[in-house]
């Protein structure tokens, strides 16, 4: 299928493929998906892998494969990648799909995530520090799990070397989240206040799980972390629980001054995740003067008639997007009138039809 405009309104019943189309382009663009965090949920049952590809308008041929064995496969052009991460940067989007609207009630987890992949759009290599810090994570748990097979003093020692690399990546780790989060937070903040109709003031604070001292000193912070993991090992021998570094990250939202996960009422939640999403758009946007493709997933069953407005009206013709809903009663005027539609159907056997 080729996009012929700038909008696509992907529309069908639930159950017709409307997210798994979306979903692809997210995946290309971001190597994640926003609905499962394993590779064998994107892989059809039955089958032994899943493929797929994209050409951009820059006539780049990208494609991702997910094998049942054998993991992930990257290529441009017809040319195999040394890393998926280097598909990254051909395609970039940013995806906003029901799920999100779990962003401020949920946990701490969801949050973090979503400043990663944030992080991720602007430098891809980010990726490989988030994978090289949960690796050393579960390695050093797993230190914990045999402690009793060797010495006090060998155990220790092994301690002190995995410390200095965590301390190392958690520090770097800390400063890209920072650094998004500074750039974010007034631009979030604009689109709140706009949205709110300058009712919302809205701040974002970062609360990181290690104790950071001072200016951004990546040898200052890395001692100070370095220091932190061997101060808290007598309750992680007890607790089996490290309690330091990026995993134990939270992000606040302050609406008005008070924290929107208790207070903020549904409306104001929905509003802030819409501005946090606009945020998002416009600062990848920014840094490499190229709009990102917006994806909105189904987001419109979740917002009031005036939020649906104000969010068509915050994209415009700003931005190339496509939207999935269930039908077209969302979209008037010039939202349909220039939009190309794919509508989806859904047979009795399952079979995709395409119209």
């Amino acid at each position: 299928m080729k996009l012929t405009e700038k909008r696509l309104l992907v529309i069908g019943p639930n159950g017709a493929g409307k997210s798994n189309l979306l979903e692809a382009v997210e995946l290309l663009g971001s190597l994640r998906s926003h609905r499962s965090s394993s590779d064998q949920d994107l892989i059809h049952w039955g089958a032994s892998e899943a493929v797929v590809r994209a050409i951009t308008s820059d006539e780049e041929k990208l494609q991702l494969e997910f094998r049942k064995l054998g993991g992930r496969k990257a290529s441009r052009n017809g040319k195999s990648l040394a890393r998926q991460l280097d598909l990254l940067g051909s395609l970039r989007c940013v995806g906003f799909s029901a799920l999100d609207l779990s962003l401020v009630r949920g946990e701490p987890l969801l949050r973090r995530n979503w400043l990663d992949r944030v992080v991720q759009q602007l430098e891809p290599v980010y990726g490989d520090l988030i994978t090289r810090f949960n690796r050393l994570l579960r390695q050093r748990n797993q230190l914990w799990r045999q402690w009793k097979d060797r010495s006090k003093d060998e155990h220790y020692a092994l301690l002190d070397a995995f410390d200095s690399q965590m301390a190392l990546v958690s520090t770097r780790i800390h400063r890209r989240r920072i650094r998004a989060l500074k750039h974010l937070g007034p631009i979030a903040a604009t689109w709140q206040k706009r949205l709110s109709k300058g009712k919302e003031d809205l701040e974002l604070k970062y609360h990181p799980g290690s104790i950071l001292e001072g200016e951004e000193e990546e040898l200052a912070w890395r001692l100070t972390i370095e220091k932190q993991l061997a101060e808290q090992r007598n309750e992680e021998e007890r607790l089996g629980i490290c309690k330091v570094g990026p995993h134990r990250d939270e992000v606040l939202f302050l609406l008005n001054g008070v924290p929107a996960r208790k207070f903020g009422s549904a409306g104001q939640q929905r509003t802030l995740v819409l501005a946090l999403k606009l945020a998002e758009l416009e600062f990848v946007g920014e840094m490499y003067k190229d709009p990102p493709i917006l994806l909105l997933d189904d987001v419109f069953a979740e917002l009031d008639p005036i939020r649906q407005l104000l969010l068509l009206e915050a994209v415009g013709d700003n931005h190339q997007c496509l939207i999935s809903a269930t039908h077209l009663d969302a979209f008037e005027g010039d939202w349909r009138k220039n939009s190309q539609i794919l509508e989806l159907a859904l047979q009795q056997d399952g079979i995709l039809e395409v119209g």
